[in-house]
């Protein structure tokens, strides 16, 4: 570096690229920058720019490095050139700080730096810039010192991804997932969207969940910008399904990324399994759920030469079913469920069955008995009920049928046939 500045100072080149005083520092830059950038000088002011074109994508930002040697400026306008290299579209001035939109920041003028950082690109914004600047010892120079070549700017469709990152997910216990825009920009804030798709499902939006979002401010002009999600993952629910980031930038420009998720869970054994003796005969039934699934173990079997094993899986859920003599066995069966994340046992009781049932039987017939029982004593007592009042009208007594003689007032011939005795005559006297 020091023999190309030493020859440099020994020998000027031609005036288009004079070695001028006070350009020493701009020099030193572009042998900083490499081959790929490019010194101009203009009326004792030399600026440096990128000598290859810039690609940037839609949505994010690019910056125009670009320095100076000279300290007198006393303002500085970048010009964006239509097709015809008219460059009179005004994107930045210095006494503006800004385009309209507020998309365009100079860099960093106290260093002599005239570079300027474009935010929230569409392709649009495609096309050739040119610097132009003003100084207080040229006053007979209005329009400025415009600095040929500029600096062609390519926008490309927006390919970058966010950057998605996903802890180890265990069952119950609460995680958080963390969602990083692409690029280092100081323009609009982009906005998060969670999406959460089950097996065999659609698109649906993440609600009841935490989320957050955070801007990390990087330089003054970078910022960082991220969301997270905190839930509590399950296995039946979230094992296998996919979790999608989506960014939108200004201008409805988004990328998204999408990753599967993985929910490990340690073994654990339900309440439904149990043993029980019936006919002589023990079965026990042991069932367990884990992520990856777990393997059963009795070690009753291990002192056994006659047992019978069936183990059954589905899904994340493991059946074990063993069947032995109850002979000796009536204390508590052990089951031992373990995968490479843990193990879970537990003691299961000897249920006799057949007492069971018979106790369950004879609670049965005594409550039939107690039914049986009341519904005839209903039916009797309404049974006599019936029979009193159907008797009280058809046979009434006989006090009943001297009071009806008594107060009926047209006798009907029953008491017609009632007549006095006839008087014996005497015999004829001869």
């Amino acid at each position: 570096m020091l023999v190309l500045i030493w020859a440099t100072l020994l020998f000027p080149a031609r005036r288009d690229n004079a070695a001028i005083p006070g350009c020493l520092m701009t020099f030193m830059i572009s042998i900083s920058l490499g081959r790929s950038a490019l010194t101009t000088c203009e009326k004792n002011i030399c600026i440096t720019l990128p000598r290859t074109e810039i690609t940037a994508e839609a949505g994010l930002c690019v910056e125009i490095p670009c320095s100076m040697n000279y300290r007198g400026i006393q303002n500085i306008e970048w010009n964006k050139c239509d097709s015809s290299f008219q460059c009179n579209s005004k994107i930045f001035n210095i006494f503006s700080m800004f385009v309209p939109e507020s998309r365009v920041f100079l860099l960093d003028l106290n260093l002599r730096s005239c570079s300027i950082i474009i935010n929230n690109l569409t392709e649009s914004d495609s096309g050739l810039y040119k610097l132009r600047v003003y100084t207080t010892s040229e006053p007979k120079s209005p329009n400025g010192i415009q600095f040929n070549p500029g600096v062609n700017i390519t926008v490309t469709a927006l390919t970058q991804t966010p950057s998605l990152s996903i802890p180890s997910l265990t069952e119950d216990v609460e995680t958080t997932l963390t969602c990083i825009a692409p690029g280092l920009c100081s323009g609009s804030s982009p906005n998060f969207t969670w999406t959460w798709r089950g097996r065999g499902k659609k698109d649906s939006y993440i609600t009841g969940n935490l989320t957050t979002f955070r801007t990390q401010n990087v330089t003054a002009f970078t910022q960082r910008h991220s969301s997270t999600l905190t839930f509590t993952p399950l296995v039946t629910k979230h094992d296998d399904t996919e979790i999608t980031c989506k960014v939108t930038f200004a201008n409805n420009i988004n990328t998204e990324m999408t990753e599967t998720l993985t929910v490990w869970s340690v073994p654990k054994i339900l309440k439904s399994s149990g043993c029980r003796v019936q006919s002589k005969v023990l079965t026990c039934v042991c069932i367990s759920q884990g992520n990856p699934a777990p393997f059963i173990d009795w070690p009753l079997l291990e002192n056994l030469t006659e047992f019978s094993v069936i183990n059954t899986h589905t899904g994340y859920s493991v059946n074990s079913t063993i069947v032995i003599s109850a002979k000796d066995h009536n204390s508590t069966v052990r089951c031992v469920s373990k995968s490479e994340d843990g193990k879970a046992h537990i003691d299961m009781d000897i249920v006799k069955y057949q007492k069971a049932q018979e106790v369950q039987s004879l609670e049965t017939f005594s409550w039939a008995i107690v039914a049986v029982s009341v519904t005839l004593n209903v039916i009797c007592i309404i049974s006599g009920i019936i029979l009193w009042n159907s008797r009280k009208k058809v046979n009434p007594c006989k006090e009943d049928k001297t009071y009806m003689t008594l107060e009926k007032r047209h006798p009907s011939q029953e008491y017609d046939v009632i007549q006095q005795p006839q008087s014996r005559e005497s015999p004829s006297s001869g």
